[in-house]
């Protein structure tokens, strides 16, 4: 007599189906993200050179990079520098730019192109463009100042102006967080606005009490991402450094004796995990340096997040 199989509960039909669309995303997490963590850990407590079997050396990786490393102290300031000066920066202007355009009356379509423009540039030419106008002896800028009798910086061949030049790119290409922001100020209810007017609320009430708490989600979101960009700065320092030095073509070859020009105030940590990594061929290093890198970026990621109570927009408002 052949065995009646039972049909499914719904239940469980419910929990196969999801496990089912979960699966292909679940395999990606743990093959891009899980075992490369993993394989990342392993290496940073060997010595690993990429054409012998590792070696493994215990903690030493990590006591050399906390103890010993000459350069890892100024990478790691300059990052920060990146991380507390350009994310404000680059959020403020955005936000700035975003509110102008909402209250444009004629032109809005122009300007938000206009703004919007730069961000679609390649990094790497919109940081060799920014160096030609900042040369200090032919660029436009200098040659503008020097109109007005005013002698011009050194700009980007000067370790004091090097960071500060970048920010000004920074803010030049600040399309993609201002687009972001333009969407979130169109989709402030207007009906709370006019409530408050009813109320007699001025215009920076309304902005404290209505603008901000409504896009805080967005906000958290453009630091979050922000902090992340700046801990991997990489692109723009590192072509700034090599135009600036005139020594492009030496990055492919010997990028540790071009990268942070002027003076190391342009290296930052990721440049130089890259030096120990690829240039000296310490694999292992290098891991652990990485490793660093996550565990910093979580941390400040993970802080913020609870901070601000703003994991969903219920939690912010």
């Amino acid at each position: 007599m052949a065995k009646v199989t039972r049909p499914l509960r719904p239940r469980t039909r419910r929990l196969l189906l999801v496990w089912g669309m979960l699966t292909p995303a679940l395999l990606g997490l743990l093959v891009f993200f899980v075992y490369p963590l993993l394989a990342n850990v392993y290496y940073s407590l060997t010595s690993y050179n990429l054409l012998s079997p590792p070696e493994w050396v215990g903690f030493r990786n990590y006591e050399y990079l906390f103890t010993k490393d000459p350069r890892v102290v100024t990478a790691t300031v300059n990052t920060l520098w990146f991380v507390v000066i350009l994310v404000p920066v680059r959020i403020v202007a955005a936000l700035a730019v975003a509110w102008l355009l909402v209250r444009a009356k004629r032109g809005s379509g122009f300007w938000r192109t206009l703004f919007y423009l730069p961000a679609l540039v390649p990094p790497v030419a919109s940081v060799v463009a920014f160096v030609f106008l900042f040369n200090p002896g032919t660029g436009p800028v200098n040659l503008f100042l020097k109109f007005f009798g005013i002698k011009g910086p050194l700009w980007f061949n000067d370790p004091a102006l090097s960071k500060p030049s970048l920010v000004l790119l920074g803010i030049w290409v600040m399309g993609d967080i201002m687009i972001i922001f333009l969407a979130a100020l169109l989709d402030v209810p207007q009906d709370q606005y006019e409530a408050a007017s009813l109320d007699g609320a001025n215009g920076i009430q309304k902005t404290w009490y209505i603008t901000i708490p409504t896009i805080v989600p967005v906000l958290i979101f453009a630091v979050v991402t922000g902090i992340i960009s700046a801990l991997q700065y990489f692109t723009e320092s590192a072509v700034a450094s090599a135009v600036a030095s005139g020594s492009a073509g030496v990055v492919s070859t010997n990028p540790g004796s071009v990268l942070g020009y002027p003076g190391d105030s342009l290296l930052t940590y990721t440049q130089w995990l890259y030096v120990r990594g690829f240039s000296n061929f310490q694999l292992g290093y290098a891991a652990a340096l990485a490793v660093i890198l996550f565990v910093v970026a979580s941390v400040l990621v993970g802080v913020l997040l609870r901070k601000v109570k703003a994991f969903t927009p219920e939690d912010a408002s």
